[in-house]
């Protein structure tokens, strides 16, 4: 049977970015990534940004995941106001909507990025999971090449590749720190996924066609 479900767990500097929209299209099925944080946000009722700083792929605060966030003064979403609320919102309540929304998207079937997809969906048969990871070396030539090219021309040599492997530590860590600590797993355990791939090694096309065909196969 063909699953309609997949879930991508991808280190920084891996791919996701690429990977995931690509294989969803491929699949014909909704891909699910940044549609998340605005859905929990609209349930909880707190800013965009907060949400977002809560998030398992957020590229900034996710520093903050253990520290709980303020409800902000009546918010406009979708014509309605939300009530105001001073009370603290706890992490687990952002983790909690974001599985309900992952839940809802895999009923339809979908393409999920990070999240700890894997985990939440660990229990559906007709879901493949899928890690793209591959040598720190490796993926910071990668994150760099991807870079926009609107850096400071009188930057040092060697600046980007600098903040590249500081994104990519802090990245690295805050993602495995959000599925520690709410999973009680290790995102880069192999144990967890039908399919692993160095995508440091294998070009985005070529790790497609690899998550396709197992699609297939499940």
């Amino acid at each position: 049977m063909a699953v309609r479900i997949v879930t991508i767990s991808a280190a920084f500097g891996a791919a996701g970015g690429l990977v995931g929209p690509a294989v969803a299209e491929r699949l014909r099925l909704p891909f699910v990534d940044r549609a998340i944080p605005e859905v929990v946000a609209s349930e909880i009722g707190c800013t965009l940004e907060e949400a977002r700083t809560h998030d398992g792929r957020a590229e900034s605060g996710l520093g903050r995941i253990l520290a709980g966030a303020a409800r902000l003064p009546v918010v406009a979403l979708g014509g309605m106001d939300v009530i105001p609320n001073r009370d603290l919102v706890p992490p687990e309540e952002f983790k909690a909507r974001t599985e309900d929304v992952i839940r809802r998207a895999a009923d339809t079937g979908c393409v999920v990025l990070g999240r700890a997809g894997a985990l939440v969906l660990a229990d559906r048969p007709d879901a493949l999971h899928v890690r793209l990871d591959g040598p720190r070396e490796r993926r910071m030539v990668r994150a760099a090449a991807e870079m926009p090219p609107n850096r400071d021309a009188s930057a040092p040599s060697g600046t980007l590749y600098r903040d590249v492997e500081r994104m990519l530590v802090d990245n690295d860590r805050a993602r495995t720190a959000y599925v520690k600590h709410f999973y009680g797993a290790d995102p880069a355990d192999p144990r967890l996924y039908h399919l692993v791939i160095d995508t440091t090694r294998l070009p985005v096309p070529a790790a497609v066609d690899l998550v396709v065909a197992a699609a297939g196969t499940i």
